[in-house]
């Protein structure tokens, strides 16, 4: 236990005294009697009549008070020297100090004045006054300091009465005014650490991590500080403590008296109650710091964790609202690709909360004294990151039945779509023939042993298996897939049965004959699309054989018609009637339909705004063949010597087919992106259309060609009779009309020209060839290898410009190669030559330019080509000849 601490404050100390001691008419030398009674010293003192009672009274009581309780006990022994001074002096101070001493009094040594005279009135007087000072110790009055000896050892009293204590009054003053200056030092030091580990231990811990920051900042502050006072009052007291020491330090026959001693040893009491108290607030303080340290990581680990949860319940959310399983492949792939990006997105946030957890745990291990909130939210992290673990293995299952079902939906649909382009590649006027229809039959048999490799297994064992993700709508499509398989299977049936008709040799040819809807123009069959893998967007090649091998109206040869100009004459009006009641039911069913406001919300982003690109300029035909070109041939039906004049008389309206082939490619582009949307569907249901749309945009193309081959019917019959030359010349038209369509399919392909091709005048020709060059201006060497090395080169001829393009072939989409032509260099029709025979080959020509400085060697497939392009340039020539004359 601190004395210091537990004894209260002394009245007095130096430093209220300080004027008062330095006056020196009362000191505490440091002597002791016989028995360690301490002494006290009144020394010659010529005023000491005069010092008021406070300031003896307070002088006195000092140092009284500063002797161990245990020497005080034994009782003061007091030294008044007054040798100089008369019985008045003496007189005076035994009756102040029997009046006011404050401790217990042993003896009483008075050292009489040395005159003669003063020194019998001082006998006299101490016989008649002495009950007067009412003191109950002795008085004994001595003659001399010799007499004094006879009583104190000389080492106990100061030089001043004849003794060898060493005592200097002003460094008493100094030591005491120092101990007394440390006592109160560490008493402060005590009650400023009491109060801080008071207000430490009172500190309610803050709730946020910044609060609490602030306040382990704060505290640790604070204990430096108290820490750096700790340091200056042991530094204090040790200094003290050598002063103190100091002549036994100088000097080893030195001692130091009694009271230097009790110096020394409450100065090493009071370090010694500084040092414990140091020990017990450091102790204090490291459990404290720890707390404020855990609070610190609990703190931030609730602020890690409340980030985190956030983080984790958020993308399980995102998670939760993936609940689509797709429509379609493209729909599952796209889906899984999401699902993929979300289990990337979540990887970070799952490791920092896997993080945290092990953090906690750490935590926990430490001791930390929260555990019992840091442990529920290891388990909610750990918990929250195998749910989404296991949600996202949950949807990878989903979504891989979902993406496995739907290829063989798509298995299922492409064996029907190619089942269907299959019959429609079929060339009708092939079939007629014994040799045609056993080829036609075989084709299907070998397709038919396919069925099973695309076909849906058992709807039941379908069921069975895809039933935790069968959604109302995937099951109507399944359903819509099955009917689609029995649809094609009949139209199968059908077709076999009428080729082997065929190739049973009748005797009536067979004659082709457009198939009528199954009831009414408004229906068609199921949704198809040609499959992918067969498709061919390019229309970069001769237009007549690719409709005729590729989009021949699908169906079946239904019947045998005789080769008369009059049933020629009612299959077109017949196939024209119908042609315009297709066209009638895509313009009102789809065209129209894209604007009803109940049907818009059907209808995909993509194709917002792109009515033109899909349906191209499909109501101009309708138009056309609706309000004038049915009319016309209707009234050929009396007389059929008229219909080619109506072919002839309609060459120029005709053209529009030419626009919608070349609008063609974006059109079925932009089927391939939306055509499985629910808009199309729907429209599709509403018409009872077997066919999908895609189908019946084929129709303008499939139509244009048929024109030729009912042409070519109708020669066949009217041969070397009146009105041969018209329908020749009709049948040139179309075929002119057809070359025109499918030159400039090839056109729009041209890439990398600069100019304009419109203003190049009307494409004449174009074709491959094989072209030599050679250069007159050039290196000796480029040309030797330009003469021996032709270069594929595919030609585009105009009226006022010849161009040389390189004809590349790129995938697109997964479908079939498409041409495109990128342009490498054009030449002036205005400044060409042409020589028609070159070196003996009769399948090459020579195009030389400017005056032979370049000259071009051209080499065709074919003599009947390369006349056919010659004869083509030299109109071309003659014209511009003309012009110029």
């Amino acid at each position: 236990t601190d004395e210091i601490m537990q004894q209260e404050i002394r009245p007095l100390v130096a430093v209220d005294i300080i004027e008062q001691l330095h006056r020196q008419f009362a000191i505490l030398s440091g002597g002791r009697g016989k028995d360690g009674a301490p002494i006290i010293t009144f020394p010659e003192f010529a005023g000491f009549s005069e010092i008021p009672d406070d300031d003896f009274l307070n002088v006195v009581t000092y140092l009284t008070s500063i002797p161990s309780l245990e020497a005080a006990s034994i009782g003061f022994i007091i030294i008044i020297d007054r040798r100089r001074d008369k019985w008045s002096a003496v007189k005076a101070s035994l009756t102040r100090i029997a009046g006011a001493f404050p401790g217990n009094l042993q003896l009483v040594f008075v050292l009489r004045p040395s005159r003669f005279i003063q020194r019998a009135i001082a006998d006299i007087g101490i016989k008649l006054y002495r009950d007067d000072f009412k003191m109950k110790v002795p008085i004994i009055m001595l003659n001399s300091v010799s007499d004094l000896h006879g009583y104190i050892d000389k080492s106990q009293l100061t030089r001043e009465l004849g003794g060898t204590l060493e005592y200097g009054h002003s460094q008493w003053i100094h030591h005491r005014t120092a101990i007394e200056n440390f006592a109160m030092t560490v008493k402060t030091t005590a009650q400023m650490l009491q109060t801080f580990g008071t207000d430490l231990a009172e500190t309610e811990l803050p709730n946020d991590v910044q609060c609490t920051e602030e306040l382990l900042s704060s505290h640790t502050d604070h204990h430096s500080k108290l820490k750096d006072e700790l340091k200056l009052a042991v530094k204090q007291g040790a200094t003290l403590l050598t002063c103190i020491r100091e002549p036994v330090t100088r000097s080893a026959n030195s001692k130091l008296s009694p009271d230097e001693l009790e110096n020394v040893a409450t100065v090493e009491r009071l370090l010694a109650q500084l040092d414990e108290t140091e020990k017990a607030f450091d102790q204090f303080w490291t459990k404290h710091h720890l707390k404020l340290e855990q609070c610190l990581q609990l703190r931030h680990f609730e602020h890690d964790f409340r980030e985190v949860k956030l983080t984790l319940d958020n993308l399980m959310e995102t998670q939760a609202g993936f609940a689509d399983i797709g429509d379609s492949v493209t729909r599952v792939e796209n889906l899984l690709k999401e699902q993929k990006h979300l289990e990337e997105k979540g990887q970070e946030p799952l490791e920092k909360a896997q993080s945290l957890a092990l953090h906690g745990e750490q935590l926990i291990q430490n001791n930390h004294y929260a555990v019992d909130s840091i442990r529920p939210k290891c388990v909610e992290l750990r918990r929250i990151c195998d749910d989404f673990t296991n949600e996202t293995k949950k949807k990878y299952d989903i979504l891989g039945k979902s993406l496995e079902l739907h290829k063989q939906l798509d298995k299922a649909s492409q064996w029907c779509e190619a089942g269907i382009y299959l019959l429609a590649s079929q060339a009708v006027d092939k079939c007629q023939s014994q040799e045609g229809a056993e080829t036609a039959l075989v084709e299907i048999e070998k397709f038919l042993v396919t069925a099973k490799e695309h076909q849906l297994s058992n709807p039941k064992e379908f069921y069975n298996q895809f039933d935790m993700i069968l959604t109302p709508e995937i099951k109507a499509n399944a359903q819509r897939i099955v009917q689609k398989l029995e649809d094609v299977q009949e139209m199968f049936d059908k077709r076999q049965v009428s080729l082997k008709k065929l190739a049973a040799k009748q005797t009536r040819p067979v004659q082709p004959v457009a198939p009528h809807p199954e009831s009414s123009p408004k229906r068609a069959s199921p949704k198809i699309t040609r499959p992918a893998a067969q498709e061919n967007t390019s229309y970069h090649f001769q237009l007549t054989s690719y409709v005729q091998h590729k989009y021949f109206e699908t169906g079946l040869i239904e019947k045998c018609i005789s080769k008369s100009q009059g049933h020629i004459i009612n299959e077109l009006i017949e196939t024209e009637r119908v042609y315009v009641e297709e066209l009638q039911s895509i313009i009102e069913g789809y065209a129209s339909e894209m604007d009803n406001p109940n049907l818009v919300h059907l209808i995909p982003s993509a194709l917002q705004n792109k009515k033109e690109i899909l349906f191209g300029n499909l109501p101009e035909i309708y138009y056309f063949h609706n309000r004038i070109f049915l009319k016309e041939i209707e009234n050929c039906i009396e007389n059929p010597e008229l219909l080619a004049r109506c072919f002839l008389k309609r060459k120029e309206d005709l053209q529009i087919y030419e626009k919608y082939c070349q609008n063609k490619p974006r059109s079925e582009a932009l089927w391939r992106q939306c055509g499985d949307s629910i808009f199309f569907q729907e429209c599709q249901r509403k018409l009872d259309h077997k066919l999908s749309l895609d189908a019946y945009l084929l129709k303008p193309v499939q139509r244009i060609t048929k024109y030729q081959l009912l042409l070519k019917e109708m020669l066949k019959c009217s041969k070397n009779s009146e009105g041969t030359a018209e329908l020749e010349e009709a049948l040139a038209t179309v075929l002119d009309i057809i070359k025109s369509v499918n030159d400039s399919m090839h056109q729009i392909a041209i890439t990398g020209y600069e100019g304009d091709v419109s203003e190049l005048g009307k494409l004449l020709m174009q074709g491959s060839f094989n072209v030599w060059t050679d250069h007159k201006k050039g290196h000796n060497k480029v040309k030797d290898l330009a003469r021996f090395k032709p270069m594929q080169r595919h030609l585009f001829l105009y009226t006022k410009m010849l161009l040389f393009c390189k004809k590349r072939e790129e995938n697109t989409d997964g479908h079939e190669k498409t041409a495109s032509y990128s342009f490498k260099n054009s030449l002036k029709m205005s400044t060409v030559g042409i020589t028609e025979n070159v070196k003996g080959d009769n399948k090459k020509f020579e195009i030389w330019y400017n005056g032979r400085e370049e000259v071009y060697i051209i080499q065709a497939s074919s003599v009947e080509l390369k006349n056919t392009w010659i004869s083509e340039i030299r109109k071309v020539l003659t014209g511009q000849l003309e012009a110029c004359r």
